[in-house]
């Protein structure tokens, strides 16, 4: 599998550890950055492994920062990218087969590395239910579509 990974400051280590468990399972791993522990910010680098997954350049995409919340707003920017914040395999699980993932968020503050490596074993493995599922991806489209129009956020319910 094609896996392209980015991070931050705060998740470079643990982007390192997961890169080489990737590549040591046979996975073709990008790496996109950040390349060292100084601070950076983490929305351009979120973008594009959010990007090139949807232009097809990876199958998967992983960003990691301190919490991960940050990074999948971020990569959720990105038409065409449903990008999970998952803390667990469960969660990881239900994201790939309900909601069609294709990038993973993970933080490095919140998650050992142990534990990264097992959800990330779980997001390359479980593939996406379809079905009853395929309705709702369309529409998460459907809304990234009447989005891409507007100028601005929406206006807030009262």
């Amino acid at each position: 599998m094609r896996v392209v990974i980015g991070s931050d400051h705060a998740g470079f280590v643990l982007k390192g550890a997961v890169s080489a468990h990737l590549r040591s399972g046979g996975h073709d791993v990008e790496d996109v950055g950040t390349f060292s522990e100084e601070p950076v910010d983490y929305p351009p680098i979120c973008a594009d492994v959010a990007r090139r997954v949807v232009l097809g350049d990876g199958d998967v995409g992983i960003v990691i920062g301190g919490s991960g919340q940050g990074e999948a707003i971020a990569a959720n920017k990105v038409h065409g990218a449903r990008a999970a914040l998952c803390h667990d395999e469960y969660t990881c699980r239900l994201a790939r087969r309900h909601n069609d993932a294709n990038i993973l968020s993970l933080g490095a503050r919140v998650v050992a590395t142990e534990l990264a490596l097992d959800i990330i074993d779980v997001f390359i493995a479980t593939p996406f239910d379809g079905g009853r599922h395929v309705a709702r991806i369309e529409e998460l489209a459907t809304i990234e579509a009447e989005e891409s129009g507007n100028a601005g956020p929406s206006p807030a319910a009262p």
